[in-house]
């Protein structure tokens, strides 16, 4: 259960695994490389879900890197069936999925990671060849077409400077949310040589952010 993962919602966060990002600053990279064993199956986690109804808002499907998940259409829409706000959490790499489910209105909320400026996309994800019109894409069909949604960046000093948020903000003018948050190290990080904004730093993104986004917020740091 969490109070944090949907906007002013009860909800719950289920994880998916898999992503075809390799971001060197993840949190979940067990997930990411299939090293974390499946804690319920479908049929329970409905179960769940139907044990729940009236005492949760709604249900995040986040990852991993959830539109890679084969029947998501069909899991989020038993979802909805049972009278539940869906959210989404996605790496943006995959627009065909996301206007599938954005098309059927089997999305309420939709939070989409920009990871920095277009120029600089490869070295943060881990990749060697990325199609920067699938973010293009991703980013045009949220803010057409999404009921609510944010864009947000996880801010890390080896990757993000004065200029990511330019480049970031070229991106989403316009653009209703945009949440900053402070890379943090865990045990699961891939990289354990990265290290965090400082709070100064962070206020500076943001004013330059604000210049683009209409709101623009700075989580986790106190």
């Amino acid at each position: 259960m969490t109070l944090l993962d949907y906007p002013q919602k009860v909800a719950c966060t289920v994880f998916l695994g898999g992503c075809d990002f390799r971001c060197p600053f993840c949190h979940n990279f067990e997930l990411v490389t299939g090293g974390a064993s499946p804690v319920m199956d479908e049929e329970e986690l409905f179960e769940f879900l139907e044990k729940r109804r009236g005492l949760l808002d709604g249900v995040v499907f986040t990852g991993g890197e959830p539109c890679l998940w084969s029947d998501l259409f069909n899991l989020i829409k038993r979802t909805k069936e049972l009278g539940y706000l869906v959210k989404l959490d996605t790496n943006g790499y995959h627009p065909e999925p996301l206007e599938e489910l954005l098309e059927a209105g089997l999305l309420d909320y939709v939070a989409m990671d920009i990871k920095n400026g277009i120029y600089r996309y490869k070295r943060t994800v881990g990749l060697d060849i990325i199609d920067s019109s699938k973010i293009k894409q991703s980013i045009s069909l949220i803010m057409k077409k999404a009921p609510d949604y944010e864009f947000r960046t996880t801010v890390v000093r080896e990757f993000h400077d004065e200029k990511s948020f330019e480049l970031i903000g070229e991106l989403i003018p316009g653009a209703k949310n945009y949440y900053l948050q402070a890379f943090t190290d865990r045990d699961t990080v891939p990289d354990r040589n990265l290290s965090s904004p400082t709070k100064e730093e962070l206020e500076k993104y943001k004013k330059i952010a604000s210049a683009y986004a209409k709101n623009v917020e700075i989580r986790g740091v106190e």
